[in-house]
């Protein structure tokens, strides 16, 4: 699968995420692209999912018929995700195209 991390994700949990090739938006010149460009490009670009903590996408975007998944991180901070990384593997594994999955990860 191919994943796109958005600029807030920590690049840290790409270790979690064997097997996946991962990029980061910022890599690729994305990073200051609104939501719904950043979607429309990575679909262009052959992504299959986005991971991202913008908790609003869902509602800022129409998520109908895309064919990106998208996997929002409930928290950021990556002290605490690092924690979460099995439970945000598992939803990442699980998510099909045009899915909408949120992880929940408390603050602590």
């Amino acid at each position: 699968m191919r994943i796109l991390f958005d600029h807030g994700t920590p690049s840290g949990i790409a270790g979690a995420l064997s097997g996946h090739d991962v990029s980061e938006a910022i890599e690729r010149g994305w990073d200051r692209l609104s939501n719904g460009e950043l979607l429309k490009v990575a679909e262009a670009a052959g992504f299959d999912l986005l991971l991202t903590t913008d908790k609003r996408i869902r509602y800022q975007q129409n998520l109908t018929g895309r064919k990106i998944a998208v996997v929002v991180l409930g928290n950021s901070t990556w002290r605490v995700v690092r924690l979460y990384l099995d439970r945000i593997a598992l939803v990442v594994a699980d998510a099909k195209p045009g899915s909408y999955a949120e992880v929940d990860i408390p603050f602590k």
